[in-house]
């Protein structure tokens, strides 16, 4: 029986997590990506990501249920979101997707709505 959604395909929620935790590794120890993110700890921004994410790829609608409409520019807006903040994200994503050891239909899928994303959130061209 072939999965009914994206999310099903590559795995579900552990799938997520995995992908989300070796992002924020990354993201822990960047100096220009760390100060986007004002809590202490990563935790509450792994949980947005990942449940996000999740939604996204026809998974549980827990973002939605509980901060609304997903809105990326305008939450993203307070945020100098420039090419070299762009590149940094797509490094530390690159690496986390790379992680999973996906089929190549899926990595590509996911790879490629990832790197739109992120060129559509970019707000200035400031260094």
């Amino acid at each position: 029986m072939t999965p009914a959604t994206f999310y099903d395909a590559v795995g579900g929620h552990t799938t997520f997590v995995r992908l989300v935790d070796r992002f924020y590794e990354g993201v822990a120890d960047d100096d220009v990506l760390r100060p986007m993110y004002p809590e202490q700890d990563l935790g509450p921004a792994k949980e947005r990501l990942t449940l996000f994410l999740e939604q996204y790829w026809g998974g549980p609608t827990t973002y939605s249920q509980t901060r609304g409409h997903p809105r990326l520019r305008m939450r993203h807006a307070p945020f100098k979101v420039n090419p070299e903040a762009r590149d940094r994200w797509l490094a530390h994503m690159r690496e986390a997707v790379t992680s999973l050891g996906l089929a190549p239909l899926h990595e590509s899928q996911l790879w490629d709505y990832l790197e739109r994303a992120a060129f559509s959130l970019i707000n200035t061209f400031e260094e």
